[in-house]
């Protein structure tokens, strides 16, 4: 079975100003290093849906949903906060990348393809049940696994987290849900200044200083990451793709470089072959240095295919 890759381009369209990183160029980025790879063609390609305001509502409130929907403008720009804005077309792009994470949960569920990688935004880990921050509106990853567990009767899924910021968001949509196991890393103390002192049976976070390299965060995904992930046996694993963790990303300061996102997707692949019949559906999340995030989703996506 192959790998699926889902982009549309009503992602491009939202932006939230000049010089902002989280910009189209980054979708732009990527596809133009899949042709330089020559491994755009190995694909199969999915056209994502909108997503609905019920399936929002998995994880969102009514009234975040609202207010969001609400303060879309019909030109120019609605600040949500300092980092976060809104042009005419973020509503429509917000509702895509949400839907492509729930199209690519039920083409991997179906077996139409083995594993997904959705290329859209905006992101989405940093966006709570009620608040968006952070360059999130929705929560595409909570959004997908609720939608594994409730649509397709799933018992337990993980939600793993490698960008280079803490996903609060995703903390805060599953704190206390024993179905869901989550496992990340983040540069600490960073923004969103969350996850390094909170203790759930449900929770491994692991905050990492800064400068922080490779071999160290392999160490953390080979002696903590995976046994947790062994015991827990998800039915579905879940990432949370952020590459701003790159040496080369000014976003953060860690150290990663492509090879170790090969390395860490190698081992997620490997536990979910043993237990969760090789499903993974892969997200987009941050990852700002345009070069570096381009070849590091492409040496991610070598291994979910099984091109490398």
């Amino acid at each position: 079975m192959s790998t699926a890759y889902i982009s549309h381009t009503d992602c491009l369209r939202h932006e939230m100003g000049r010089h902002h990183p989280e910009c189209p160029e980054r979708l732009q980025a990527i596809e133009d290093q899949l042709i330089l790879s020559r491994i755009d063609y190995f694909f199969t390609r999915i056209d994502p849906p909108l997503a609905s305001e019920d399936q929002l509502a998995l994880v969102h409130t009514k009234e975040h949903i609202e207010k969001i929907k609400s303060h879309a403008p019909q030109e120019g720009y609605y600040s949500i906060d300092g980092d976060t804005t809104m042009n005419p077309h973020t509503w429509q792009a917000a509702l895509r990348s949400a839907g492509g994470a729930i199209a690519a949960v039920d083409a991997v569920m179906s077996g139409q393809v083995k594993n997904a990688f959705t290329c859209l935004r905006p992101p989405g880990h940093h966006a709570e049940p009620d608040q968006a921050m952070g360059f999130c509106f929705f929560n595409n990853i909570a959004i997908a696994a609720k939608h594994a567990l409730e649509h397709h009767g799933l018992e337990r899924v993980a939600v793993i987290d490698f960008d280079v910021h803490h996903g609060n968001g995703t903390e805060a949509a599953f704190k206390n849900d024993e179905r869901v196991l989550m496992c990340s890393y983040f540069q600490h103390p960073f923004y969103p200044y969350s996850g390094a002192d909170l203790n759930l049976p449900n929770m491994l976070n692991v905050p990492l200083p800064a400068y922080t390299a490779g071999d160290a965060v392999r160490e953390v995904v080979e002696l903590q990451w995976l046994p947790r992930l062994r015991e827990f046996k998800p039915q579905f694993i879940f990432i949370s793709a952020g590459f701003d963790a790159h040496r080369e990303d000014d976003m953060g300061q860690m150290g990663l470089v492509e090879a170790d996102y090969a390395w860490i997707t190698r081992q997620l692949m490997t536990v979910a072959n043993e237990t969760a019949q090789g499903r993974i559906v892969s997200c987009l999340e941050g990852g700002y240095n345009l070069s570096a995030l381009a070849r590091s989703v492409v040496a991610h996506l070598k291994e979910l295919a099984d091109l490398s």
